[in-house]
């Protein structure tokens, strides 16, 4: 048994559920098949497996440090780095005429999902790098993509965002580094960033930040922004670096979890000319920047979804080894202890984190499937519903993730008992990593107020009413199925009380009061789908099992999780909605003077 993927799992959400085998037979992946999916993914859980999960409790214990104005990083680091750079997995995602392997959306997730189970501290360079590329390919000048693609997907070169700053966290209008023209694109940039992930580190040749920057012609607010390719040395005329571009690292921030990858504050400019090029057009730097949070917040939420995935698989094998108690009929103290999993109540705890994990992960899936099927699509129409889906299902698939995740993890801790107090076991290490993934690319509020206050408004709810058909698609295969009434009727409450909790803040003049319980709405709303793809799971092990298969236990298991989480988590969904449609104001109307008094 793997303690970082259940690849069986794997396969049921991608081939039996989801249809991935569709996407595969699109032309654009002809050079992948199951065959050479499964080859992947082999190759990436050997990498983890070797490279990656030895040393994680040491990095955890012994993180980069701050040394003379420099970083120093664990040399394994870079050699687990550079198995990922030799099997090809920072291209693995890239279109094959700027050398990447053009693989799917969808393996590129699993790809650094499996790693982050093994090593998410490792892994956040592969993360980062990718998704700067990957909008460096989209928003980049010929000359541009020709010097920083190269390095960066053979994992030479690694790549960072830079958007807080230490006055302005969420706030990015409130950003006040500077971008001075001084020829074509060529700016010069002064300011400082905060909470930079991989900001400096000894493993590569150069770092290839991506810096949001307000040039002197910017109006202001975030309208005003504008991205700029700013690398840590200044380029020579053969592409090799060379001069040192003036971004001093003023120091390392040290988390609680996700220890080895460096965390820096960073000023640029302080010592001398700093030269950033600006990366498509000014004044656009927020749109090019949200191409790459985007990708990089369902990635956040896949890495969370493994986090938890690994504390459950740890937790799991414990439960099943560790002999403590009796059965409560027995009273005979001189009979065997049974191992835990036989009491009821640590059974509850694991079937809670599988409801979570495997959940999360089919939603990660979904989702990145939708990226795929919108690389695939022949008609215009099709691309618009597609995306619309994709925008509306972000900001669950990050944040639902990094919330019901982050608990399965604390319960992985309960599991083990005192001993998951300790650094002994590795699921304490696995809930602190985890519980940063509550704040990465936008705290769990910011993206309620996305999605209440945007995204369920776009095109006069038209996403909206793509999902809810998609869900009845599900219901009706369910209710065909004949022994799922008591979910479908269920999830058909749910929806009813989403419809009319939405109706309600949109017919709100007050966008205060209407938005003062997003938070509540986005964490609802996210119940609701995640019930509706466990729903989807359940069909599909029904449906085999009807079939006749050997593998009773796995789907009957995939039944069992979907009938907890329609009876412990989803009617949790519906006393939520009830505040959002009640506009309850208890929140908005307390005052800073209450809290204390005075």
């Amino acid at each position: 048994m793997s303690l970082i993927v259940h690849r069986r799992n794997i396969d049921f959400l991608l081939y039996e559920t989801l249809g991935f085998d569709r996407v595969l037979a699109a032309p654009r992946f002809a050079a992948y098949d199951r065959v050479a999916v499964d080859a992947v993914l082999d190759a990436t859980q050997a990498i983890a497996e070797k490279e990656f999960l030895p040393c994680a409790a040491d990095l955890d214990a012994h993180e980069p440090h701050f040394t003379d104005g420099r970083v120093l990083v664990d040399a394994r680091v870079k050699q687990a780095l550079d198995a990922c750079a030799q099997a090809g997995l920072f291209s693995a995602g890239f279109n094959e005429e700027v050398g990447g392997l053009g693989m799917p959306t969808t393996v590129t997730m699993l790809i650094n999902g499996i790693l982050a189970a093994a090593n998410i501290s490792i892994a956040n360079y592969q993360l980062l790098t990718v998704a700067a590329a990957n909008m460096l390919a989209t928003f980049g000048t010929d000359e541009q993509k020709s010097s920083f693609l190269p390095p960066m997907l053979e994992g030479r070169w690694f790549g960072t965002m830079c958007l807080s700053e230490p006055q302005a966290g969420s706030s990015l209008s409130d950003i006040r580094t500077r971008a001075e023209p001084l020829d074509g694109r060529l700016h010069r940039i002064t300011g400082t960033k905060m909470w930079i992930s991989g900001g400096d580190q000894d493993l590569t040749e150069n770092i290839v930040h991506m810096v949001l920057a307000r040039r002197p012609d910017g109006p202001p607010g975030v309208k005003g922004l504008s991205l700029f390719i700013v690398p840590k040395y200044r380029l020579n005329p053969d592409g090799s670096p060379g001069a040192f571009n003036n971004i001093a690292l003023a120091g390392l921030n040290h988390k609680m979890g996700q220890r080895g990858t460096t965390n820096c504050l960073l000023n640029f400019g302080e010592q001398g000319d700093c030269h950033g090029y600006l990366l498509g057009e000014a004044h656009q730097g927020l749109a090019c920047m949200f191409h790459m949070m985007n990708e990089a917040r369902i990635g956040v939420g896949a890495n969370s979804t493994m986090s938890a995935l690994a504390g459950y698989l740890y937790s799991l094998d414990y439960a099943r080894t560790r002999p403590q108690g009796r059965a409560l009929r027995n009273k005979d103290a001189t009979t065997p202890q049974v191992a835990i999993i036989e009491h009821a109540d640590v059974r509850r705890m694991l079937l809670a984190q599988k409801a979570a994990v495997e959940g999360a992960l089919a939603l990660s899936c979904y989702c990145t499937m939708l990226v795929d099927r919108m690389a695939t699509a022949a008609e215009e129409a099709e691309r618009r519903d597609l995306h619309l889906l994709l925008e509306l299902l972000t900001p669950m698939a990050k944040s639902w993730p990094a919330e019901h995740c982050l608990e399965a993890n604390k319960l992985a801790i309960q599991i083990l008992g005192g001993y998951g107090y300790t650094r002994d076991y590795p699921v304490e290490r696995h809930y602190r990593d985890n519980r940063l993934n509550a704040i990465h690319e936008g705290a769990y509020g910011i993206h309620g107020l996305d999605l209440l206050g945007r995204k369920v408004r776009m095109e006069g709810g038209w996403a909206v009413d793509l999902l809810v058909l998609e869900i009845g698609q599900t219901q009706d295969a369910a209710e065909a199925d004949g022994t799922f009434a008591q979910e479908v009727d269920a999830l058909h409450a749910a929806l009813a009380g989403l419809g009319r909790a939405t109706r309600t803040v949109l017919a709100c003049a007050d966008a205060e009061r209407g938005l003062a319980n997003a938070t509540l709405y986005l964490d609802a709303f996210g119940q609701i789908v995640i019930a509706w793809l466990w729903l989807k799971q359940a069909v599909a092990a029904s449906t085999a099992l009807q079939a006749g298969t050997a593998e009773d236990d796995f789907y009957r298991g995939k039944i069992a999780a979907c009938r907890y989480f329609f009876r412990f988590e989803l009617p949790r969904a519906l006393p939520q909605l009830g505040l959002v449609e009640r506009m309850d104001s208890t929140c908005l109307d307390v005052t800073p003077a209450q809290f204390l008094g005075g």
